[in-house]
């Protein structure tokens, strides 16, 4: 009976260390881009720099749910950088890619499509169809 992989080989643990760099530069370089999109729409309006059309009620709800939609988005991916950063945290103390639930190795194809995970498919199908998260 072969002996289960508990442990992550050091290519493999190199491999995603760069896959998650480069998601996060992607993420930190999209929220600096939303921030200066929060950060100008609302100088603009409290300098009272909008022509004089944007004193249209209209206009004014279109630029607040503009406002709002990137503040939105800006919130999701300063948690997705969160979840990266807690990521390259486990590769740093050897136990990325380990499930939280069984102990097990999670599989590869699940990690290049959610690199940040902490569980298994075996395991999430499993707190489903208990009704968990």
């Amino acid at each position: 009976m072969a002996e289960q992989q508990v442990r992550m080989s050091k290519e493999d643990l190199e491999y995603f260390k760069e896959l998650l760099l480069k998601k996060r530069e992607k993420v930190v370089k999209n929220l600096e881009y939303l921030k200066s999109v929060v950060l100008d729409s609302t100088t603009k309006e409290a300098s009272g720099e909008h022509s004089s059309y944007s004193f249209h009620m209209a206009d004014q709800g279109t630029d607040a749910m503009e406002r709002e939609k990137a503040f939105l988005f800006a919130s999701r991916d300063e948690k997705y950088l969160k979840q990266i950063d807690e990521a390259l945290e486990r590769i740093k103390n050897g136990t990325y890619g380990i499930c939280r639930v069984t102990g097990k190795l999670i599989d590869r194809e699940r990690l290049e499509a959610v690199p940040t995970t902490t569980i298994s498919v075996e395991a999430k199908k499993a707190q489903e169809r208990g009704g968990g998260a």
